[in-house]
Protein backbone atom coordinates (compact mmCIF):
# COMPACT_ATOMS: atom_id res chain seq x y z
CA UNK A 1 0.00 0.00 0.00
CA UNK A 2 1.52 3.29 -1.11
CA UNK A 3 1.60 6.00 1.54
CA UNK A 4 1.44 9.52 0.15
CA UNK A 5 2.58 12.76 1.68
CA UNK A 6 -1.08 13.68 2.16
CA UNK A 7 -1.61 10.48 4.22
CA UNK A 8 1.40 11.31 6.42
CA UNK A 9 0.13 14.86 6.94
CA UNK A 10 -3.31 13.59 7.93
CA UNK A 11 -1.79 11.08 10.38
CA UNK A 12 0.42 13.77 11.90
CA UNK A 13 -2.50 16.14 12.38
CA UNK A 14 -4.70 13.47 13.97
CA UNK A 15 -1.89 12.28 16.24
CA UNK A 16 -1.17 15.84 17.33
CA UNK A 17 -4.85 16.41 18.13
CA UNK A 18 -4.89 13.19 20.16
CA UNK A 19 -1.82 14.20 22.18
CA UNK A 20 -3.31 17.65 22.82
CA UNK A 21 -6.56 16.08 24.01
CA UNK A 22 -4.66 13.97 26.53
CA UNK A 23 -2.37 16.76 27.76
CA UNK A 24 -4.80 19.66 27.66
CA UNK A 25 -6.35 19.02 31.13
CA UNK A 26 -2.84 18.69 32.61
CA UNK A 27 -1.68 21.93 30.99
CA UNK A 28 -4.75 23.78 32.22
CA UNK A 29 -4.19 22.45 35.75
CA UNK A 30 -0.51 23.43 35.67
CA UNK A 31 -1.30 26.95 34.49
CA UNK A 32 -3.88 27.28 37.26
CA UNK A 33 -1.03 26.86 39.82
CA UNK A 34 -2.83 24.09 41.67
CA UNK A 35 -0.85 21.75 43.92
CA UNK A 36 1.36 19.19 42.22
CA UNK A 37 -0.79 16.39 43.55
CA UNK A 38 -3.77 17.87 41.70
CA UNK A 39 -1.81 17.86 38.42
CA UNK A 40 -0.93 14.20 38.94
CA UNK A 41 -4.56 13.29 39.63
CA UNK A 42 -5.69 15.20 36.51
CA UNK A 43 -2.98 13.51 34.42
CA UNK A 44 -4.05 9.99 35.42
CA UNK A 45 -7.71 10.90 34.96
CA UNK A 46 -6.87 12.18 31.47
CA UNK A 47 -4.97 8.98 30.65
CA UNK A 48 -7.88 6.90 31.97
CA UNK A 49 -10.64 8.78 30.17
CA UNK A 50 -9.15 10.37 27.04
CA UNK A 51 -6.22 8.16 26.00
CA UNK A 52 -8.46 5.09 25.34
CA UNK A 53 -10.68 7.30 23.18
CA UNK A 54 -7.65 8.40 21.12
CA UNK A 55 -6.31 4.83 20.78
CA UNK A 56 -9.69 3.44 19.73
CA UNK A 57 -10.15 6.26 17.19
CA UNK A 58 -6.68 5.88 15.63
CA UNK A 59 -6.82 2.07 15.37
CA UNK A 60 -10.29 2.20 13.85
CA UNK A 61 -9.37 4.95 11.40
CA UNK A 62 -6.16 3.34 10.16
CA UNK A 63 -6.70 -0.40 10.70
CA UNK A 64 -10.21 -1.68 11.44
CA UNK A 65 -12.21 0.51 9.05
CA UNK A 66 -9.97 0.05 5.96
CA UNK A 67 -9.42 -3.70 6.52
CA UNK A 68 -12.59 -5.00 8.15
CA UNK A 69 -15.58 -2.67 7.97
CA UNK A 70 -16.56 -3.17 4.33
CA UNK A 71 -15.51 -6.84 4.18
CA UNK A 72 -16.40 -8.42 7.53
CA UNK A 73 -18.60 -6.28 9.76
CA UNK A 74 -18.82 -9.11 12.29
CA UNK A 75 -15.03 -9.19 12.67
CA UNK A 76 -15.04 -5.41 12.79
CA UNK A 77 -17.45 -5.44 15.73
CA UNK A 78 -15.51 -8.21 17.49
CA UNK A 79 -12.20 -6.38 17.01
CA UNK A 80 -13.66 -3.26 18.59
CA UNK A 81 -15.05 -5.20 21.54
CA UNK A 82 -11.62 -6.73 22.20
CA UNK A 83 -9.87 -3.38 21.70
CA UNK A 84 -12.19 -1.49 24.05
CA UNK A 85 -11.83 -4.24 26.66
CA UNK A 86 -8.02 -4.07 26.42
CA UNK A 87 -7.61 -0.30 26.59
CA UNK A 88 -10.07 -0.11 29.49
CA UNK A 89 -9.01 -3.30 31.29
CA UNK A 90 -8.27 -1.40 34.49
CA UNK A 91 -11.85 -0.34 35.10
CA UNK A 92 -13.38 -3.61 33.88
CA UNK A 93 -11.29 -5.79 36.20
CA UNK A 94 -11.80 -3.58 39.19
CA UNK A 95 -14.21 -5.05 41.77
CA UNK A 96 -16.57 -2.31 43.06
CA UNK A 97 -17.10 -4.28 46.28
CA UNK A 98 -14.02 -2.53 47.64
CA UNK A 99 -15.73 0.84 47.25
CA UNK A 100 -18.11 2.34 49.79
CA UNK A 101 -21.72 1.46 49.03
CA UNK A 102 -22.60 5.06 48.17
CA UNK A 103 -19.84 5.10 45.50
CA UNK A 104 -20.67 1.80 43.81
CA UNK A 105 -23.47 3.26 41.67
CA UNK A 106 -21.06 5.99 40.58
CA UNK A 107 -18.59 3.33 39.47
CA UNK A 108 -21.16 1.67 37.22
CA UNK A 109 -22.04 5.06 35.77
CA UNK A 110 -18.34 5.59 35.10
CA UNK A 111 -18.08 2.24 33.27
CA UNK A 112 -21.10 3.03 31.10
CA UNK A 113 -19.72 6.49 30.34
CA UNK A 114 -16.40 4.96 29.28
CA UNK A 115 -18.13 2.48 26.97
CA UNK A 116 -20.13 5.30 25.39
CA UNK A 117 -16.99 7.41 25.01
CA UNK A 118 -15.15 4.58 23.26
CA UNK A 119 -18.18 3.90 21.09
CA UNK A 120 -18.15 7.57 20.12
CA UNK A 121 -14.51 7.14 19.08
CA UNK A 122 -15.56 4.37 16.66
CA UNK A 123 -18.40 6.51 15.29
CA UNK A 124 -16.09 9.51 14.95
CA UNK A 125 -13.55 7.50 12.96
CA UNK A 126 -16.32 6.14 10.72
CA UNK A 127 -17.76 9.64 10.19
CA UNK A 128 -14.39 11.14 9.25
CA UNK A 129 -13.70 8.22 6.88
CA UNK A 130 -17.08 8.66 5.21
CA UNK A 131 -16.60 12.41 4.81
CA UNK A 132 -13.19 11.82 3.22
CA UNK A 133 -14.62 9.09 1.01
CA UNK A 134 -17.45 11.34 -0.18
CA UNK A 135 -14.99 14.18 -0.86
CA UNK A 136 -12.81 11.80 -2.87
CA UNK A 137 -15.80 10.51 -4.85
CA UNK A 138 -16.91 14.06 -5.62
CA UNK A 139 -13.40 14.94 -6.74
CA UNK A 140 -13.23 11.86 -8.98
CA UNK A 141 -16.69 12.65 -10.36
CA UNK A 142 -15.64 16.22 -11.13
CA UNK A 143 -12.50 14.92 -12.86
CA UNK A 144 -14.55 12.43 -14.88
CA UNK A 145 -17.05 15.11 -15.84
CA UNK A 146 -14.19 17.33 -16.96
CA UNK A 147 -12.78 14.47 -19.03
CA UNK A 148 -16.22 13.89 -20.57
CA UNK A 149 -16.55 17.57 -21.42
CA UNK A 150 -13.07 17.56 -22.97
CA UNK A 151 -13.89 14.42 -24.98
CA UNK A 152 -17.16 15.91 -26.19
CA UNK A 153 -15.36 19.09 -27.24
CA UNK A 154 -12.79 17.04 -29.14
CA UNK A 155 -15.62 15.11 -30.79
CA UNK A 156 -17.34 18.33 -31.74
CA UNK A 157 -14.13 19.72 -33.24
CA UNK A 158 -13.66 16.52 -35.25
CA UNK A 159 -17.20 16.75 -36.57
CA UNK A 160 -16.34 20.09 -38.16
CA UNK A 161 -13.87 18.42 -40.44
CA UNK A 162 -15.44 15.73 -42.67
CA UNK A 163 -18.99 16.62 -43.62
CA UNK A 164 -18.85 20.37 -43.08
CA UNK A 165 -15.51 20.67 -44.86
CA UNK A 166 -16.69 18.53 -47.77
CA UNK A 167 -19.84 20.57 -48.37
CA UNK A 168 -18.09 23.91 -47.89
CA UNK A 169 -15.35 23.06 -50.39
CA UNK A 170 -17.98 21.95 -52.89
CA UNK A 171 -19.86 25.24 -52.43
CA UNK A 172 -16.66 27.27 -52.79
CA UNK A 173 -15.77 25.29 -55.89
CA UNK A 174 -19.11 26.18 -57.44
CA UNK A 175 -18.71 29.80 -56.31
CA UNK A 176 -15.41 30.16 -58.18
CA UNK A 177 -17.30 29.92 -61.47
CA UNK A 178 -19.71 32.67 -60.42
CA UNK A 179 -17.76 35.10 -58.23
CA UNK A 180 -14.03 34.51 -57.84
CA UNK A 181 -13.61 37.28 -55.26
CA UNK A 182 -16.40 35.87 -53.09
CA UNK A 183 -14.87 32.42 -53.40
CA UNK A 184 -11.51 33.78 -52.27
CA UNK A 185 -13.16 35.45 -49.26
CA UNK A 186 -14.87 32.17 -48.37
CA UNK A 187 -11.57 30.31 -48.51
CA UNK A 188 -10.13 32.87 -46.10
CA UNK A 189 -13.10 32.39 -43.76
CA UNK A 190 -12.76 28.62 -43.91
CA UNK A 191 -9.06 28.89 -43.11
CA UNK A 192 -9.73 31.11 -40.10
CA UNK A 193 -12.52 28.81 -38.92
CA UNK A 194 -10.41 25.66 -39.07
CA UNK A 195 -7.42 27.37 -37.45
CA UNK A 196 -9.59 28.52 -34.57
CA UNK A 197 -11.28 25.13 -34.11
CA UNK A 198 -8.03 23.19 -34.21
CA UNK A 199 -5.63 25.47 -32.35
CA UNK A 200 -7.51 28.06 -30.30
CA UNK A 201 -10.01 25.90 -28.41
CA UNK A 202 -7.70 23.77 -26.28
CA UNK A 203 -8.58 25.67 -23.07
CA UNK A 204 -11.69 25.31 -20.93
CA UNK A 205 -12.62 28.91 -21.71
CA UNK A 206 -11.76 31.10 -24.68
CA UNK A 207 -12.12 34.86 -25.27
CA UNK A 208 -15.64 35.70 -26.36
CA UNK A 209 -14.43 37.88 -29.22
CA UNK A 210 -12.71 34.84 -30.79
CA UNK A 211 -15.87 32.78 -30.46
CA UNK A 212 -17.91 35.55 -32.08
CA UNK A 213 -15.54 35.72 -35.03
CA UNK A 214 -15.69 31.94 -35.40
CA UNK A 215 -19.50 31.98 -35.35
CA UNK A 216 -19.71 34.71 -38.01
CA UNK A 217 -17.35 32.76 -40.28
CA UNK A 218 -19.33 29.59 -39.66
CA UNK A 219 -22.66 31.26 -40.47
CA UNK A 220 -21.28 32.85 -43.66
CA UNK A 221 -20.00 29.48 -44.86
CA UNK A 222 -23.28 27.76 -44.01
CA UNK A 223 -25.13 30.44 -46.00
CA UNK A 224 -23.30 29.25 -49.13
CA UNK A 225 -25.55 26.18 -49.02
CA UNK A 226 -28.74 28.25 -49.01
CA UNK A 227 -30.78 29.33 -52.01
CA UNK A 228 -32.61 32.58 -52.66
CA UNK A 229 -35.67 31.34 -50.72
CA UNK A 230 -33.70 31.40 -47.46
CA UNK A 231 -33.45 34.52 -45.30
CA UNK A 232 -30.67 34.57 -42.71
CA UNK A 233 -30.59 37.40 -40.15
CA UNK A 234 -27.66 37.76 -37.78
CA UNK A 235 -27.44 40.24 -34.90
CA UNK A 236 -24.28 39.76 -32.84
CA UNK A 237 -21.92 42.28 -31.24
CA UNK A 238 -18.72 43.05 -33.10
CA UNK A 239 -16.66 42.84 -29.92
CA UNK A 240 -17.43 41.59 -26.43
CA UNK A 241 -15.47 41.11 -23.23
CA UNK A 242 -15.38 37.94 -21.20
CA UNK A 243 -14.75 34.25 -21.72
CA UNK A 244 -16.96 31.36 -22.73
CA UNK A 245 -16.67 27.62 -23.28
CA UNK A 246 -15.41 27.00 -26.84
CA UNK A 247 -17.72 25.89 -29.68
CA UNK A 248 -20.73 26.04 -27.38
CA UNK A 249 -23.20 27.52 -29.88
CA UNK A 250 -22.18 25.73 -33.05
CA UNK A 251 -24.58 22.82 -32.62
CA UNK A 252 -27.44 25.31 -32.17
CA UNK A 253 -26.50 27.18 -35.33
CA UNK A 254 -25.94 24.01 -37.31
CA UNK A 255 -29.28 22.65 -36.11
CA UNK A 256 -30.97 25.81 -37.44
CA UNK A 257 -29.46 25.35 -40.91
CA UNK A 258 -30.03 21.59 -40.89
CA UNK A 259 -33.73 21.71 -39.96
CA UNK A 260 -34.60 25.27 -40.93
CA UNK A 261 -33.76 25.32 -44.64
CA UNK A 262 -35.83 23.80 -47.42
CA UNK A 263 -34.81 23.58 -51.06
CA UNK A 264 -38.35 24.31 -52.23
CA UNK A 265 -40.07 26.23 -49.40
CA UNK A 266 -39.41 29.71 -47.97
CA UNK A 267 -36.98 29.45 -45.06
CA UNK A 268 -36.00 31.83 -42.30
CA UNK A 269 -33.17 31.77 -39.75
CA UNK A 270 -32.61 34.45 -37.13
CA UNK A 271 -29.55 34.31 -34.85
CA UNK A 272 -29.10 36.87 -32.08
CA UNK A 273 -26.58 37.31 -29.30
CA UNK A 274 -26.17 40.01 -26.65
CA UNK A 275 -23.74 40.44 -23.77
CA UNK A 276 -24.68 42.76 -20.95
CA UNK A 277 -23.46 43.03 -17.35
CA UNK A 278 -21.78 39.63 -17.42
CA UNK A 279 -24.83 37.88 -18.90
CA UNK A 280 -24.76 36.36 -22.37
CA UNK A 281 -28.04 35.75 -24.17
CA UNK A 282 -28.15 33.65 -27.34
CA UNK A 283 -31.38 33.17 -29.32
CA UNK A 284 -32.07 31.32 -32.52
CA UNK A 285 -35.34 31.04 -34.45
CA UNK A 286 -35.80 29.05 -37.63
CA UNK A 287 -38.50 27.55 -39.77
CA UNK A 288 -38.75 23.86 -39.05
CA UNK A 289 -38.43 21.26 -41.79
CA UNK A 290 -37.57 18.01 -40.01
CA UNK A 291 -35.26 15.59 -41.80
CA UNK A 292 -36.00 11.91 -42.15
CA UNK A 293 -33.85 9.27 -40.48
CA UNK A 294 -31.92 8.63 -43.68
CA UNK A 295 -30.63 12.20 -43.79
CA UNK A 296 -27.54 12.26 -41.59
CA UNK A 297 -26.25 15.65 -42.63
CA UNK A 298 -24.84 17.82 -39.90
CA UNK A 299 -22.49 17.16 -37.06
CA UNK A 300 -24.66 14.61 -35.27
CA UNK A 301 -23.76 16.09 -31.91
CA UNK A 302 -27.22 17.47 -31.37
CA UNK A 303 -28.90 19.65 -28.80
CA UNK A 304 -28.76 17.03 -26.06
CA UNK A 305 -24.99 17.03 -26.31
CA UNK A 306 -24.97 20.81 -25.97
CA UNK A 307 -27.23 20.65 -22.94
CA UNK A 308 -24.94 18.08 -21.36
CA UNK A 309 -21.96 20.37 -21.87
CA UNK A 310 -23.90 23.21 -20.26
CA UNK A 311 -24.68 21.05 -17.24
CA UNK A 312 -21.01 20.14 -16.91
CA UNK A 313 -19.50 23.59 -17.47
CA UNK A 314 -22.27 25.92 -16.25
CA UNK A 315 -24.21 23.73 -13.79
CA UNK A 316 -25.97 26.59 -11.94
CA UNK A 317 -25.24 29.45 -14.30
CA UNK A 318 -27.40 28.85 -17.35
CA UNK A 319 -31.03 28.85 -18.45
CA UNK A 320 -32.35 26.94 -21.44
CA UNK A 321 -35.58 27.52 -23.38
CA UNK A 322 -36.68 25.34 -26.28
CA UNK A 323 -40.04 25.56 -28.08
CA UNK A 324 -41.66 24.58 -31.37
CA UNK A 325 -44.77 26.59 -32.23
CA UNK A 326 -46.48 27.29 -35.56
CA UNK A 327 -43.64 25.75 -37.52
CA UNK A 328 -41.00 27.94 -35.86
CA UNK A 329 -38.33 26.37 -33.70
CA UNK A 330 -36.98 28.63 -30.95
CA UNK A 331 -34.07 28.11 -28.60
CA UNK A 332 -32.78 30.60 -26.04
CA UNK A 333 -29.68 30.18 -23.91
CA UNK A 334 -28.72 32.52 -21.07
CA UNK A 335 -25.28 32.22 -19.47
CA UNK A 336 -23.68 33.89 -16.48
CA UNK A 337 -20.14 34.42 -17.71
Amino acid sequence: MKISRKDLSLFSVQLLIGVLLVLMPVLITSLSRLPETSSQVVFWASVTWILPFVVVYMLNFYVFLPLLYHRHKGWFALANIVLIALVNNGIFWFDPIYLPVEMQSGYYFFVVAMLLLNGMAVVAALAVRNVMRMAKMQRLLAEQQHKNATAELAWLKNQLNPHFLFNTLNNISSLTQIDADAAQDSIGQLSELLHYALYETSHDKVPLRGELSFMRNYIDLMKLRCNERTEVLVDMPGQAEGEVAPLLFISLIENAFKHGVSSSMPSHISIRMAVEHGTLTFECDNTYYPKDAANRSGSGVGLENTRRRLQLIYPDRHQWEQTLENGIYHVKLTLQL
